[in-house]
């Protein structure tokens, strides 16, 4: 007997199913979500199995309106909101974890698995990666075979219940499609919401202290992709401007807040042919936008160019995202620096900060005798002298550029750089240290070139009169194979090993790359599907000039007709089947008999409660009985059929047995 608010076992063949569908539906938030509300849901999902499995009560409502509010305070003391992708998603998985424990009847359980689909959903709002699509397959096959495992017996086996839920998915297959390609396209993707999934952004900082950058150097994540109108530029020339830093405190260099400067490019002298491009950004959650130095036109939206020609955006990059962008490598900026701008800006040192390299400096450029000479004698010093290129340098201490030029001189980019810049300072030269990517590997597999974090480097610029702001990269003295052949192609030579980098094997790094152009090809003609490709493909098509309205009418209309071809497969395959034409020719028999047949009565047993009634010639009705089984049941004769066929056609029944008021007597039809 049922136990009052308890369970009876009858959700036992449909539970797991529902359970397996909602945990599947979990897997991508798992790492973005808090670990108890995973723990939650496992433990509720187990608890209810086993409420069901044992006929347990269910827990008592005071119980569960507790832990309901348990949950909610969670989810808002975890992510300070209840709003937005993730404490959305903690809300849907603390809800179906709460929903299990009050689940009595299969209607709950359709409930379950509207949250599992916007699960399902709500990941793809996080980011929509290449394996985005097996798991929106994957998860919608298992919900819609759990939802069917509720409605049907439990005699129909599981392969079969996963073959209806496939065609389910086919049938919707062509609209979905339809819906994709004609669905008139905004310029931002309402799905790419941002979030904040409680991590660390991958990318430069808008600081730099030794080591940062080296942090960087170890990782083989992409930061951008990059295809060129024309040929990619020399490796010497790929360096990638993002910020550019000039206050020092004797250790750190930092930079300003991002603002606007209007007259940022006019101080752009240019010369040459420009370098035209369009990249794809990975989402870094910082301002920064990266273009070829030096940047003079870029296409990206709410972006703009800050006083030290560093390229910011309005509001963090919090998706991925493509621009156009056009850049010379032959240029001139800030010619007519003014007095003000060198002394506050480029040319301030902390006091009594690293006094040795102060002092170094004063010697170089005066026995050099020109700033130029002496740019080029430190150049020279840290080629020709032993200073040495390594991602794992000594730790400084106080006064890190002295203890860095005359004791370990070993570093990385930053290293060189920060000394760099403090000798130009020390001679009167303005200086500043300018951090990107420098390299980046053009992929075989497909024609980009991708540039990775391991690239991320940081270089000097000092400003000489009538000249403006040179490049003077101090890396390329010490470690010309890294400028030259860059930090991913070090890799495979010597350099990576003198770098404590190991390589791995061409094979792996080769499938590495095509993997990243598979991904590549996604991103663009997948998650790139906005309003240029969709015209660029509707005008593929032959449709001129698509506008909304013409664009709406053409989704109208296709998933019109996509609907009737689907409608028409579903008649089709779904009619009654035809009866054969023994099974025709024996019910027009029993209609001119006149006496109904009984549910699960013999043709044999008709025949002989006709010749009881008297109701037709007992000769006739057993040839017909005779041939109707026999054309039916038997091995397949024509002969038999054309007998049957006769027989019928030839038969009379008696009028005496077909009186209208005998309940058994058939109608005849009209």
């Amino acid at each position: 007997m049922k136990k009052r608010n308890g369970t009876d076992g009858s959700l036992l063949a449909s539970l797991p199913w529902t359970l397996v569908a909602l945990t599947f539906s979990l897997i991508p938030h798992v790492q973005y979500m808090p670990v108890w509300i995973t723990v939650s849901f496992l433990a509720c999902a187990a608890g209810r199995w086993l409420i069901e499995k044992q006929r347990r009560r269910l827990p008592p409502a005071w119980l569960r309106v507790v832990l309901a509010l348990a949950g909610f305070i969670g989810v808002f003391a975890s992510y300070e909101s209840v709003s937005g992708v993730g404490p959305g998603s903690a809300l849907l998985a603390v809800m179906a974890a709460l929903k299990l424990l009050e689940t009595r009847q299969r209607r709950d359980q359709f409930v379950l698995l509207f949250i599992s689909i916007f699960l399902i959903m709500a990941s793809l709002l996080r980011e929509q990666y290449i394996w985005s699509l097996p798991f929106l397959i994957a998860g919608m096959m298992l919900t819609t075979t759990a939802w069917l495992r509720m409605s049907i017996s439990t005699e129909v086996s599981i392969c079969d219940t996963f073959g209806t839920g496939g065609r389910l998915l086919l049938y919707a297959a062509p609209l979905t499609l339809a819906m994709w390609i004609f669905f008139p396209r905004i310029a931002t993707p309402f799905w790419a919401v941002p979030i904040d999934n409680g991590s660390a952004s991958s990318g430069l900082n808008d600081q730099m202290s030794p080591g940062d950058i080296s942090s960087l150097s170890l990782s083989d994540a992409v930061a951008f992709r990059v295809n060129f109108r024309s040929s990619a530029p020399p490796p010497r020339q790929r360096y990638w401007r993002g910020p550019v830093l000039h206050r020092f405190n004797g250790r750190t260099w930092t930079g300003n807040e991002a603002t606007p400067d209007l007259r940022a490019q006019d101080s752009i002298q240019v010369s040459g042919e420009p370098v035209e491009y369009q990249v794809t950004m990975e989402p870094t959650q910082q301002q920064w936008v990266f273009a070829l130095d030096i940047p003079y036109e870029l296409s990206l939206e709410e972006a703009f160019m800050g006083p030290q020609q560093q390229v910011l955006r309005a509001q963090p990059v919090d998706r991925r995202t493509a621009y156009d962008a056009v850049s010379y490598l032959d240029y001139r900026t800030n010619v007519d620096l003014s007095q003000t701008a060198r002394s506050w800006w480029y040319l301030r040192l902390p006091d009594d900060s690293n006094p040795r390299t102060v002092a170094l400096a004063k010697q170089m450029h005066l026995v050099a005798g020109s700033d130029k000479a002496f740019i080029s004698d430190v150049l020279d010093m840290f080629g020709k002298e032993e200073f040495f290129y390594t991602l794992e340098p000594p730790a400084l201490g106080s006064n890190p550029v002295d203890r860095f030029l005359f004791d370990t001189r070993q570093g990385f980019c930053e290293h060189y750089a920060s000394a760099f810049a403090v000798m130009m300072r020390a001679a009167g030269l303005p200086s500043r240290i300018v951090l990107g990517y420098q390299g980046g590997e053009m992929n075989p597999m497909s024609d980009y070139m991708i540039v990775r974090q391991s690239d991320a480097h940081a270089w000097t610029e000092v400003w000489l009169p009538e000249e403006g702001w040179l490049r003077a990269d101090p890396t390329a003295s010490v470690a010309p194979e890294r400028i030259n052949s860059g930090m991913s192609a070090a890799r495979f030579g010597d350099a990576g090993a003198s770098w404590g980098l190991r390589a791995p094997a061409q094979w792996l790094y080769n499938l590495g790359l095509t993997w990243d152009a598979v991904n590549a090809k996604w991103n663009g003609w997948i998650l790139g599907y906005g309003p240029e490709n969709q015209n660029r493909f509707m005008q593929w098509l032959g449709m001129d000039e698509p506008s909304w309205r013409k664009m709406a009418l053409t989704l109208l209309v296709s998933v019109l007709v996509l609907i009737g071809g689907i409608s028409f497969l579903l008649v089709r395959r779904y009619r009654p089947p035809q009866k054969d034409e023994a099974a025709r020719l024996y019910l027009k028999f029993v209609r001119k008999v006149g006496i109904r047949t009984r549910s699960g009565e013999t043709p044999r047993e008709y025949a002989a409660r006709i010749a009881a009634q008297n109701a037709a010639p007992a000769t006739e009705v057993n040839a017909i009985t005779d041939w109707y089984l026999a054309a039916r049941y038997g091995p397949p004769d024509a002969r038999s059929l054309e007998a049957l066929q006769d027989a019928v056609r030839d038969f009379r029944a008696i009028s005496s047995g077909r009186s209208n008021n005998h309940p058994e007597t058939l109608q005849k039809a009209t």
